[in-house]
């Protein structure tokens, strides 16, 4: 099994700027798609409620929801299984609970792993 594991979370003013990781472990030969999404207060708990923020490819090509492009920027560091979302000039309405989620090829028989981790809370003041 593979578990997801977020921190860098916590509470910023409005213009301010926050940097999340998300480590992968456990049975990993390699990442192909991994990125964050985020559910913001009030919504309910599903995960087809989470809104896609950024993701990154195992070849590196990037795509961003249009509220964070210019404001947001995902990176990877394969030797460390790690993604990062750093998040400048951060806004109230980026309040919300941000989730990392991953696509694992466990083992060289392309077994795969899809899955979330635990989520990290974000909270801008305003």
């Amino acid at each position: 099994q593979v578990q997801l594991v977020e921190s860098g979370g916590g509470l910023v003013q409005a213009g301010g700027s926050l940097r999340l990781s998300c480590a992968a472990s456990g049975s990993i030969f390699s990442i192909d798609d991994i990125g964050w999404y985020r559910q913001a207060p009030g919504n309910g708990r599903e995960v087809n409620e989470r809104e896609l923020v950024a993701i990154i490819t195992s070849g590196g090509s990037t795509n961003y929801a249009d509220s964070v492009k210019g404001r947001f920027t995902i990176t990877r560091d394969n030797a460390k299984n790690t993604v990062y979302l750093q998040m400048n000039s951060l806004k109230p309405e980026d309040t919300a609970v941000y989730y990392c989620n991953a696509l694992v090829v466990m083992d060289r028989t392309g077994s795969t792993w899809f899955g979330w981790g635990q989520g990290t809370q974000v909270t801008v003041s305003s």
